[in-house]
């Protein structure tokens, strides 16, 4: 499928770094960036996506991944629209989703994943701690306390970290996401450039 976006996924637990990452490279040329967290922030609570949403998130309960691939999809094709995003010219970055092997098997649709992005953490309380320190400065206290902290992880460990065996092993690149943001930006570009430089030579051909 030639429509299909070009994309890479940025991918990793908790506290990676993968929305940090994203907004740098999202500033590069050739690049945009696409958060699932800025998708359901985008949406329209008044349509009818929008309600389904609502109504899932005011009882507390996740999305269905069938809901929230719909409002990506939505929300994407809106950018196109609107020319902010060129499927052409620029690749896609995205963090945050998909979060579940039925969302990747969903986005297959829509996306042609390039490359996957791995930010690896080798030292879970070191995350867990960074976490914490996030929250505070984000003045988010809930999301300070250790035990929601090491809830996300296992709802990360049991749903979202198989989606890296959805993918072939020949497209996974390991990033270690321990160091400061300028370090791991510095590995993430080492693996992202190529498939830039492949994309800016076949957009040109």
């Amino acid at each position: 499928m030639p429509d299909r976006y070009q994309t890479m996924l940025l991918f990793g637990a908790p506290g990676a770094g993968k929305g940090t990452q994203g907004k740098i490279l999202g500033q590069i040329p050739g690049f945009f960036h696409l958060s699932c967290g800025d998708v359901f922030r985008s949406i329209d609570i008044n349509s009818e996506l929008g309600r389904t949403f609502r109504e899932y998130s005011s009882r507390g309960e996740l999305v269905p991944d069938e809901v929230t691939v719909k409002m990506w999809a939505q929300n994407i094709r809106a950018q196109t629209i609107l020319s902010i995003y060129k499927p052409h010219d620029d690749l896609l970055i995205l963090d945050g989703i998909p979060r579940s092997v039925a969302q990747a098997e969903l986005m297959d649709e829509y996306i042609n994943v390039l490359e996957v992005i791995h930010l690896v953490c080798s030292d879970k309380e070191k995350m867990i701690e960074r976490l914490q320190r996030r929250a505070l400065k984000e003045n988010r206290a809930d999301d300070a306390k250790e035990e929601v902290i090491r809830r996300r992880w296992e709802v990360y460990e049991r749903e979202t970290h198989p989606v890296l065996d959805y993918y072939p092993k020949s497209i996974i690149r390991e990033v270690d996401a321990i160091g400061s943001p300028a370090k791991v930006l510095e590995h993430v570009l080492m693996a992202v450039v190529p498939v830039q430089e492949t994309h800016f030579h076949n957009t040109l051909a």
